[in-house]
């Protein structure tokens, strides 16, 4: 389990222990899209799904409000996302949170789901309820920059909530699942070319343009020291 804190626009604070933790995979609204990238990891050598989108249950522990991020080895990446919270059984106790699923890209061609309980699921310690957001979800836009720590940062992700599968769209499908103290994320977005994923610092934010209202998490990727033995 994990233990977070979520701070609302009202000043009120949530605390929330994680009791199961789910990150989706190929969640893009456009499946025959997704279908598309399906193909093109596979020739990396990153196995297919078995349906999309995906959902991989996820250590949770994992769940965490950090500034840094440890790491076994240079070839990790966070991937930007969206982060829905039950904190408790009514409409108003469902959060929405900016989230960062960093994961382990050496890991990922033997298993996704190995990959993903192989990293830290960073979340925002801010949140809004999705009671007041939910009729403009697709107006909030979802951002990541990455930067090496002697450089400036570069831009890596930029997209509109309406590329991905809506916070709806789950509380329907695993409604089962979807009980108080989970934490589901939402899969994330392309990353723009040219850009270099394996970075020293992430920074992530969720834009409300409508209420000029920003939710942000940022860290740094510490690497630990070689295994002795």
């Amino acid at each position: 389990m994990s233990d977070l804190v979520f701070d609302l626009p009202d000043g009120t604070t949530v605390p929330v222990t994680v009791t199961r933790l789910l990150n989706a995979g190929y969640a893009g609204r456009e499946q025959g899209e997704v279908a598309a990238h399906v193909a093109e990891l596979a020739e990396l050598g990153i196995p297919a799904p078995t349906v999309t989108p995906a959902m991989y249950p996820v250590a949770p522990y994992l769940a965490a409000q950090v500034d840094g991020v440890p790491v076994q080895h240079g070839r990790t990446s966070g991937e930007a996302e969206w982060a829905l919270v039950v904190a408790g059984p009514a409409p108003e106790d469902l959060l929405l949170t900016v989230a960062c699923d960093h994961t382990d890209r050496e890991l990922e061609v033997h298993g996704v789901a190995w990959s993903k309980n192989a990293g830290l699921d960073v979340l925002g310690r801010g949140a809004w309820r999705l009671v007041d957001v939910e009729d403009h979800l697709d107006e909030l836009r979802l951002r990541a920059w990455v930067a090496q720590e002697d450089g400036a940062e570069q831009l890596i992700q930029d997209a509109g909530l309406a590329a991905l599968l809506a916070p709806r769209f789950w509380l329907d499908e695993l409604a089962e699942m979807l009980a108080p103290g989970t934490v589901l994320l939402s899969g994330t977005v392309a990353m723009l070319p040219g850009v270099d994923q394996f970075a020293d610092r992430w920074r992530v934010e969720l834009a409300d343009p409508r209420n000029g209202r920003t939710l942000e998490l940022a860290y740094r990727v510490e690497r630990m020291p070689e295994p002795i033995g």
